[in-house]
């Protein structure tokens, strides 16, 4: 892992930009010289790890005494992105527009993302167990889908938020069955990208016993800032 550069902001979380082979990442740390516990923050395909909702819940996170980390997934951000995965995202927002199925495209799109992204996740948070300011547990915010993955391979994770969840591949729908660790999941329950009703039998997938689930109103982007507050209660709960 290395560092390349670094600031603090004003709020006393010291955000630096790191490399890790040719996964570009960014790790938010408290004031705090503890070790902190640490909490993986991912954002939805596509969507860059600089996008301002991010790093405003990184940064609030990060202000509670976390330490967080989010990385551009591959063809995420400004990692490249190849002729085969701009056709398929147009053709993904066509059929979502036109109204009609777009599953086999979600399919052979989102599948393969979650088989790349997943190892760049776990190579990651090796480097970062190895720093010391971090100090674990580890928490897990954001995309479903590689979250289910990471939250049923990765025996480091204790605790996991899930964002939305209409949309994830059939394999995570079937490893969600594995998840058992203690898990917050958000619905924006008007979301125009993510079938409430299949967010819903999701939720009702998952093996772990000890689910929350919390459905706001609104679309995709609406979902309210006192969810990031509670989330940092949810983590207080498993990681500290």
């Amino acid at each position: 892992m290395h560092f390349t550069s670094e600031q603090r902001l004003d709020d006393g979380v010291l955000a630096r930009e790191f490399t890790l082979g040719e996964t570009p990442g960014t790790l938010w740390t408290p004031e705090s010289a503890a070790p902190a516990p640490l909490i993986l923050m991912a954002h939805n395909n596509g969507l860059p790890k600089a996008e301002p909702r991010l790093v405003a819940r990184a940064r609030h996170s990060a202000a509670h005494g976390y330490a967080v980390a989010s990385i551009d997934a591959p063809g995420c951000g400004d990692r490249p992105r190849s002729a085969a995965d701009e056709q398929a995202r147009a053709d993904l927002r066509r059929a979502m527009q036109a109204g009609e199925s777009a599953d086999e495209i979600f399919e052979s799109f989102i599948g393969p993302l979650v088989e790349k992204a997943v190892p760049e996740w776990r190579a990651t948070l090796d480097a970062l167990l190895a720093l010391p300011e971090i100090g674990g547990p580890v928490g897990y915010s954001g995309w479903t889908a590689v979250g289910i993955r990471l939250a049923v391979t990765e025996p480091r994770i204790a605790a996991a938020g899930f964002f939305a969840g209409g949309y994830v591949p059939r394999a995570q729908r079937e490893e969600a069955r594995q998840v058992t660790i203690p898990l917050l999941f958000l619905l924006q329950w008007d979301d125009e990208g993510n079938p409430r009703r299949r967010a819903l039998d999701l939720f009702d997938t998952f093996g772990t016993k000890e689910k929350t689930l919390h459905a706001n109103l609104g679309g995709h982007t609406g979902t309210p800032w006192f969810e990031v507050e509670d989330g940092n209660r949810f983590f207080g709960r498993h990681l500290k």
